[in-house]
């Protein structure tokens, strides 16, 4: 049955929602080290994806290839240590600021025109992220800056995507990720590295399925339907954020902190609606 961009999308959301939880589920391990894992089995995964198709793994444009791979490592570390340090919910909303990152970048790398309305709904989206950082005593300034950090290197790195997308395969991209990430995490876990035991094991296996299946329904997802109409669909992961995380942490949320979510998005829903 062939899925359509909708319903490839939902499943997207879903499966990065799992792959979130998870992280939360072994807090022991450090967040560079299930990136190590997750590197891991992506690489294994995409070169053989990529030599079943015939395309070639290296791609074109080598030196920008690697910049996005070191920018979205560090846009993925920084993510996954608030994964585990504040609440599900709370880490995903400051994560969503990488659209606006994104185009606040993309006015000098790609020479993007920006309305002067937009930069009024950025500022919503930011007043968002410091009513929840103000609001809920979990989320402290530390952790607010480096999920605003993860937030811009993020939009960063698809700013590099986008320079890329005419000379390089979808699968090109997703595979330098891991290419440059696995030797920078192997480092990195020498000097703070956890024994995995017992069910660390299969959380860590898992986090690398979810990761492959989100990102192959995100690539059939863009490949089968118009980019603005499922890049809406992007927020239900906040829907998915405080579904599991009150399920299995159970984390609740003053009202404060929900008006403060509820600007990050609406700022970024009426951004890409400008655009």
């Amino acid at each position: 049955m062939k899925l359509s961009g909708v319903q490839s999308m939902i499943l997207a959301g879903i499966f990065f929602a799992l792959m979130n939880v998870s992280v939360k589920f072994i807090p022991h391990i450090p967040a560079i080290e299930i990136i190590l894992f997750r590197s891991i089995f992506s690489l294994i995964f995409s070169y053989a994806f990529l030599k079943s198709q015939g395309v070639y793994v290296f791609g074109n444009n080598k030196k920008l290839l690697v910049i996005r791979g070191v920018v979205g490592s560090i846009g993925l570390i920084t993510f996954f240590y608030t994964l585990q340090k504040i609440p599900l919910a709370s880490a995903v909303t400051i994560q969503y600021l990488s659209p606006i990152f994104t185009t606040i970048l993309g006015i000098f790398l790609v020479k993007e025109r920006v309305k002067p309305i937009q930069f009024f709904y950025f500022g919503l989206a930011f007043l968002g992220v410091i009513v929840v950082q103000g609001f809920d005593p979990r989320v402290d300034l530390l952790y607010a800056s480096i999920g605003i950090i993860s937030a811009l290197f993020s939009g960063l790195a698809y700013n590099v995507i986008r320079k890329l997308k005419n000379t390089e395969h979808p699968l090109v991209i997703i595979f330098y990720f891991p290419l440059v990430t696995l030797p920078i995490a192997s480092v990195i876990v020498l000097f703070n590295w956890v024994n995995p035991v017992g069910w660390d094991w299969a959380i860590l296996l898992w986090i690398g399925i979810c990761t492959q299946a989100a990102q192959y329904f995100l690539t059939l997802a863009y490949q089968n339907s118009n980019v603005s109409k499922v890049s809406s669909l992007t927020y239900l992961g906040m829907i998915y954020a405080l579904f599991f995380g009150y399920i299995f942490f159970e984390e609740t949320f003053t009202l404060g902190s929900y008006i403060g979510m509820g600007l990050v998005v609406l700022g970024i829903l009426l951004n890409l609606r400008e655009k």
